[in-house]
C-alpha cells in the first residue's frame, strides 16, 4: 500500500501499516507514522509524521493529527477531529510498569468536529463534546460540554465557540445567539449550548 493505489490512499514508504489496519479512500499517512494491525481510520484524514494508532483506536473522516501523536487503544475520534502537534492521550489512570493490565484500558471519546490544541493532554475516560475547542497546552481531567473553549491545567470552561470557529458570547440576558460569522443560531442554557 506504498505510495498511491486504487482507493487514493497514500502511505510514506518510511510510514508502517500492519496487516488488518482499514484505511479509508483518501487518507494520507506521513513519515515514520506506525498504524498497527485493527486500527481503523475513516475517509481523507491526515496523519501527520511519527504519530501511533493503536489497534483498538477508531478515527471517523476527515480526521486530522499534526505531528507526534499517539491514538492509543480505546481512543476514538469522530469524524472532523482536530488534534494538534504532541498532544497526548490516555488509557490507563494508574499505569504500574510491574502490573500490566492486559489491554483492561479505559476508553476516550472526542466527538464530531473537536479541535485539540498543541501539547494538550486528554486523559482517559472522559468525553469531549461535538465542536469543542481545547486549548494549547491544557489538561483535560473531565468531560467537556458541545461547543465548550477550555484552557489551563486542569482545564475549564472559559467560552463557547461555533462550529466554524468563531467565537460566541451570550450578554445576560440573551438564551439565543446568532454567529455574527456563518449565521448559525445556537441556544445556552447553564452548561449546555445547542445549535438551533
Amino acid at each position: 500500500m506504498k505510495g498511491r493505489d486504487k482507493n487514493d490512499v497514500f502511505i510514506h514508504e518510511s510510514a508502517c501499516v500492519d496487516n488488518g489496519a482499514e484505511i479509508g479512500d483518501g487518507t494520507r499517512i506521513w513519515h515514520f507514522t506506525h498504524v498497527m494491525g485493527g486500527a481503523k481510520i475513516g475517509k481523507n484524514c491526515r496523519i501527520g509524521q511519527n504519530c501511533f494508532i493503536g489497534t483498538r483506536a477508531v478515527m471517523g473522516d476527515g480526521v486530522k493529527l499534526q505531528n507526534n501523536i499517539s491514538v492509543y487503544d480505546l481512543v476514538t475520534l469522530e469524524d472532523n477531529v482536530f488534534v494538534g502537534p504532541s498532544a497526548v492521550f490516555t488509557n490507563d489512570v494508574n499505569p504500574r510498569a510491574a502490573y500490566p493490565k492486559g489491554g483492561k484500558w479505559i476508553p476516550t471519546l472526542v466527538k464530531r468536529g473537536a479541535s485539540i490544541g498543541a501539547n494538550s493532554t486528554i486523559l482517559c475516560g472522559i468525553t469531549l463534546g461535538s465542536n469543542c475547542f481545547i486549548g494549547a497546552g491544557a489538561v483535560v481531567t473531565r468531560d467537556v460540554p458541545d461547543y465548550a473553549v477550555v484552557v489551563g491545567i486542569p482545564a475549564s470552561v472559559v467560552g463557547w465557540m461555533c462550529e466554524c470557529g468563531q467565537r460566541l458570547v451570550w450578554s445576560k440576558d440573551e438564551d439565543k445567539i446568532t454567529c455574527p460569522k456563518c449565521s448559525r443560531v445556537f441556544s445556552k442554557q447553564d452548561m449546555v449550548v445547542k445549535e438551533e
